[in-house]
C-alpha cells in the first residue's frame, strides 16, 4: 500500500501531517462521491410509490429530481471556492451535515411540496465531496499518479449506481419509499462520523484564496471566458449526459418499453456500472504508459460504437433483453477512459484555483443533466430509438469538442503560448 507523502505540489509542513494509506484515501472520496447517485438513483423505482402516497402527479414526482439537480448545480459552483478560502475538510463536514438534516425531513415529509424543497437542500449539500474531492487528490498527487487515484475513485464509486436502484427497488418492495431516506440519512451519518477522524486537510492556510467577491468574479471570469475549460470539460458533460440520459428515463425505459418491475432495474445499471468500473480499470492501468490523447480518443472508439449499435439495433428490432441494455456497458467504458485525464487537464489549467475549477466543472456537468432529466429525457423516453438517437447526438458533440480542444491547443503552440494543462499530456 502506497501512502501520501511529500510531492512538488504540498507544502512540506503539510506534507508531514498527512500520511494517509492512499486507498483509504480513495474509498473516503469515493464514499463522499457516492452521496450523489444515491440522493438520485436509490429513489428511482419508488416514483409511482412517491407519487400514490402525497396524491402527486408524476410530473410533480419527475420534478423533485430536477429540483435536486438544479440546486446541485447552482451550488456546486461555491464548494470549490469555499474549500479554497476555508480547506477542503471544513466545507466537506459542514456539506454532510447539512446533507443528513434534509434527508432526515425527506423522510418525514406530507407533501410533494416540502419534498421539493427538501430535495433542493440535498442538492445544496451533495455536491461537496465530488467537487472538493478532486482538489483533494490534486493537491496531493501530480501526472500519472493522480490519475491513477482519480480511476481508482472512480472504480470504488461505480459500486453506488449499480447497487442504488436494486437497493431502492428491494425497499420499496419490501417497505415504504420513506425508507430510503432513512437509510440515506444513516449513511450519511456514518461518513461525517468516518470524515471527521480520518479526512486530512490538503490545503494548508497559507495556500488559501480570499474568498471576497473581487477575487471571486476574476476568479469564476477567468474560468468561464476560458476556450480549453469549455472544450475539454464539455467534453466529459456531454459524455455523462449521455449516460444520463438512461438513468433519467429509466423509469420509463424499464418498465414501459421492457416490462420489468421496479426491483428490476438491475438490468440497466448493472451493465452501466460495470462499464464504469471496467473503464476506470483500464485507465488506472495506462495512467502513464500512453499519452492521455491516445487513451481520450481509444475511450470515443468504445462510444461511438456502442451508440452506433444501439441506434442500429433498435431501427431494426423492438426492445429486447439483453441487447437493448448492452450497449450501456462499452458506452459507460469508453465514458471511463475518457473522465480521468481530461478531467486533470481541465484542472491543471487554473493550478492555483483549483477548487473553484472543480467547481465550474462541475457546475457545467450537472446543468446539462438537469436539462436532461427535465426536458430531454422526457421529450425522448417515449421510444427507445429516439433515446438512442439523443446518446449518439451527445457523444458526438463531446467528440467534437474534444478535436476542436486539440486543434486549439495547436493554435496556441504555434503562438508560443503554453498552458499549464499542456505539461500533464
Amino acid at each position: 500500500m502506497s501512502e501520501i507523502k511529500e510531492t512538488n505540489t504540498l507544502p512540506a509542513s503539510t506534507a508531514a501531517a498527512v500520511v494517509i494509506n492512499s486507498s483509504a484515501l480513495a474509498i473516503m472520496l469515493a464514499a463522499l462521491s457516492m452521496l450523489g447517485p444515491f440522493s438520485i438513483d436509490t429513489y428511482l423505482p419508488a416514483f409511482p410509490n412517491i407519487q400514490a402516497s402525497l396524491n402527486a402527479s408524476a410530473l410533480e414526482v419527475q420534478q423533485t429530481l430536477t429540483a435536486y439537480l438544479f440546486s446541485f448545480a447552482v451550488m456546486i459552483l461555491w464548494h470549490g471556492a469555499l474549500s479554497d478560502a476555508f480547506g477542503r475538510r471544513n466545507i466537506i463536514l459542514v456539506s454532510l451535515a447539512v446533507f443528513a438534516v434534509a434527508t432526515l425531513a425527506c423522510a418525514a415529509v406530507h407533501s410533494i411540496e416540502y419534498l421539493w424543497v427538501f430535495r433542493m437542500l440535498q442538492g445544496i449539500s451533495a455536491g461537496a465531496g465530488v467537487v472538493i474531492g478532486r482538489a483533494i487528490i490534486r493537491d496531493l498527487y501530480a501526472g500519472s499518479a493522480a490519475e491513477r487515484l482519480l480511476s481508482l475513485v472512480t472504480m470504488i464509486f461505480s459500486i453506488a449506481p449499480a447497487i442504488a436502484p436494486i437497493l431502492g427497488g428491494w425497499i420499496v418492495k419490501h417497505s415504504d419509499w420513506r425508507t430510503i431516506f432513512l437509510a440515506l440519512f444513516a449513511y450519511a451519518v456514518l461518513l461525517l462520523i468516518y470524515c471527521y477522524k480520518r479526512l486530512p486537510e490538503s490545503l494548508p492556510p497559507e495556500k488559501r484564496q480570499p474568498f471576497n467577491p473581487h477575487f471571486l468574479y476574476h476568479s469564476y471570469k477567468r474560468v468561464f471566458r476560458s476556450p480549453l475549460f469549455h472544450l475539454k470539460a464539455g467534453a466529459v458533460a456531454f459524455n455523462f449526459a449521455g449516460m444520463f440520459l438512461y438513468v433519467a428515463a429509466a423509469p420509463v425505459f424499464l418498465v414501459e418499453h421492457l416490462g420489468l418491475g421496479p426491483d428490476q432495474f438491475g438490468w440497466q445499471f448493472i451493465p452501466t456500472v460495470a462499464g464504469i468500473f471496467c473503464g476506470a480499470l483500464a485507465a488506472n492501468r495506462l495512467a502513464g504508459n500512453i499519452p492521455i490523447s491516445r487513451q481520450v480518443l481509444i475511450g470515443f472508439g468504445f462510444l461511438i460504437g456502442a451508440t452506433v449499435f444501439n441506434v442500429t439495433y433498435h431501427a431494426l428490432f423492438p426492445p429486447a433483453l439483453p441487447w437493448s441494455v448492452a450497449p450501456l456497458f462499452f458506452y459507460t467504458f469508453g465514458m471511463s477512459m475518457v473522465a480521468p485525464g481530461a478531467t486533470l487537464l481541465v484542472l491543471d489549467l487554473f493550478p492555483n484555483i483549483r477548487g473553484i475549477v472543480a467547481s465550474c466543472q462541475s457546475f457545467v456537468l450537472t446543468i446539462l443533466g438537469a436539462l436532461v432529466a427535465g426536458v430531454i429525457a422526457p421529450a425522448l423516453s417515449h421510444t427507445p430509438i429516439a433515446l438512442a438517437a439523443g446518446q449518439m447526438i451527445f457523444t458526438l458533440i463531446a467528440l467534437s469538442l474534444w478535436l476542436g480542444g486539440r486543434t486549439y491547443r495547436r493554435f496556441l503552440d504555434a503562438r508560443q503560448e503554453p498552458n499549464a494543462w499542456e505539461s500533464v499530456e
